[in-house]
């Protein structure tokens, strides 16, 4: 049994072997993009709603709300980031629905590189709202002794997104494996229910952590600091 997409080799460009997760993951890309371009072409003040469009504003607003909640205030910035993480691990998850597909996300290497993308972000959203010299001041919080253990935490961070996210989805693939083996007419249905749901769920706890830990980098120091550091 084939526990990763990264074993298939679908084909060689080139005499580079591309195997299902890289393939299916531009398929997820460019559906994102068809479906964002399709549905904004048309995005201007003096054009009318449609229904398309109120859909959309409504899936937007939601994320920003709940980033917004988050973060205490206004966010806009994560608002991109935060919600393409959740739309690609969402859309990754819910098409497994689809007789053949592997969802990139079922790849280690996806998820840590998913992981990899929170963990650049942190320290750039972090500089871009506090400044260098205020950014890497966390570090020595609230002693210079904590310095290398703060370093610890910030990379267990990536680790424990990479294996959470991982783990969650190659166990319902696997569970899903031994169902089909058992009963091959009757559980595909209820795990294509689960396989939805879960899928649903890992991209918004994905995307909620990722913005938890920005948010806690951009996020202005606590006055009673502030005041011990001007002392």
């Amino acid at each position: 049994m084939i526990l990763s997409p990264d074993q298939m080799i679908l084909f060689v460009i080139w005499g580079i072997p591309i195997n299902a997760t890289i393939f299916y993951t531009w398929i997820v890309m460019a559906m994102l993009t068809g479906v964002s371009m399709l549905l904004t072409r048309n995005l201007r003040a003096d054009v009318p709603p449609n229904r398309w469009r109120t859909a959309l504003e409504v899936i937007v607003q939601s994320i920003q709300s709940q980033i917004e909640e988050i973060a205490q205030g206004p966010s806009r910035h994560l608002l991109y980031f935060a919600g393409t993480l959740f739309l690609f691990v969402a859309v990754s998850n819910l098409l497994l629905v689809v007789p053949g597909f592997e969802p990139p996300t079922s790849s280690l290497s996806t998820t840590t590189a998913l992981a990899l993308s929170v963990l650049v972000a942190v320290p750039l959203f972090g500089i871009t709202s506090r400044g260098l010299g205020g950014y890497l001041k966390t570090y020595l919080q609230p002693s210079f002794i904590m310095l290398p253990f703060n370093i610890i935490s910030e990379a267990s961070r990536g680790i424990s997104l990479a294996i959470r996210l991982y783990g969650n989805i190659m166990s319902g693939a696997v569970i899903a494996a031994i169902l089909l083996t058992v009963a091959p007419f009757f559980f595909p249905v209820i795990m294509d229910v689960l396989g939805l749901l879960t899928g649903m769920i890992q991209a918004y706890i994905f995307a909620i952590l990722a913005t938890v830990y920005i948010s806690s980098a951009t996020k202005p120091p606590h006055p009673s600091t502030t005041q011990k550091d001007k002392s």
